[in-house]
């Protein structure tokens, strides 16, 4: 069996802190995003290749960083975008990294900013009882929140009914961007392009592919998050942390006062500074500062604010010392 980390977009909801970095390298604990994922596949035997669809802009970032590590399964695959206007879609990315690479085996399919803490083998060993199409389910439990994602419909297991992005959400349990699919199916997604439909949403996908042949739902309990506004990003950093909150050790703190939820990373300065519900990343010095549910990008520099639902580009400096 083969597998797909879907990590081609640009993430700009997230930006200035994902505009030269891909969202899937934000830190998380003492690894990142994507590592979460690389691991699980590594260590699920079933997996023989993992194939990591990326764009042209981020292919070096993601080739560095496979390079420094241990994984022995994931190998670059790289779409020939380098910009948002120019994306083929995750439809259309999937179908020509399939093509490209020459896949006709069964795949599993998971989003790159996906945190989520069931096991990859529990859910390829439903997917062996299904012999057929099979998602991710969870509950969100909340309609405003599930009227974001593919919202399923359910007969036991089976999928009845799938609506991408309902503006009325008909109930809770959404598709998590976890995919499995026999090889068989893998060529429906030229039939599904050549139609005209949607080549972005892999939500789309499914909803016209249920409706023509038994398509299946893993439903798991536990965390789930779909890692792409600021708010989804430090609501994952805080189910990490627990309350509590990580100060690298190499971090400066002088009168600082650190509520829950916090994580600062290495060889940063805070001083006179109260700060809750926030990543503030490398080489930041902060002075007279209040943060509360913000992200301060790398090498910032910045005094005399108060911050609420802020994102900090990296090596900002406010105020700005150029000027004076």
């Amino acid at each position: 069996m083969k597998a797909i980390v879907l990590a081609g977009g640009y993430a700009t909801r997230l930006w200035p802190i994902t505009r030269h970095r891909p969202k899937m390298f934000l830190p998380f604990g003492e690894t990142t995003i994507v590592d979460r994922i690389y691991a699980e596949l590594e260590a699920t035997d079933r997996i023989e290749t993992v194939y990591v669809s990326t764009n042209e802009r981020f292919a070096a970032d993601f080739d560095a960083h496979l390079a420094a590590s241990a994984y022995d399964k994931p190998r670059l695959s790289i779409e020939e975008t380098r910009a948002e206007d120019e994306k083929f879609g995750v439809v259309g990315a999937l179908e020509d990294l399939i093509d490209r690479e020459g896949i006709d085996d069964d795949l599993l399919v998971i989003a790159g900013d996906n945190l989520f803490e069931f096991e990859i083998g529990t859910f390829l060993d439903f997917f062996d009882r299904t012999d057929a199409p099979t998602i991710a389910v969870s509950d969100v439990d909340s309609p405003e929140r599930a009227a974001s994602y593919g919202v399923v419909d359910l007969d036991d297991d089976r999928v009845v009914d799938f609506r991408e992005k309902p503006a009325e959400p008909t109930g809770t349990c959404v598709s998590t961007g976890c995919y499995a699919f026999p090889r068989e199916t893998l060529s429906l997604l030229s039939t599904y392009l050549e139609a005209g439909n949607d080549p972005d949403e892999p939500g789309r996908f499914v909803e016209w592919l249920q409706s023509r042949e038994p398509t299946y739902a893993y439903t798991f309990e536990g965390a789930w998050f779909d890692v792409g506004t600021r708010e989804s990003y430090l609501d994952a950093v805080a189910w990490h942390l627990d309350g509590e909150s990580r100060i690298d050790e190499t971090a400066s703190l002088e009168n600082a006062t650190i509520g829950s939820n916090v994580h600062v990373l290495p060889e940063t300065t805070l001083v006179d500074v109260d700060v809750e519900r926030a990543v503030i990343f490398s080489d930041v010095t902060l002075e007279a500062t209040t943060v509360r549910g913000s992200i301060i990008d790398e090498g910032a520099t910045l005094g005399g604010l108060d911050l609420d639902g802020a994102m900090i580009g990296s090596y900002t400096q406010i105020p700005d010392s150029s000027t004076k």
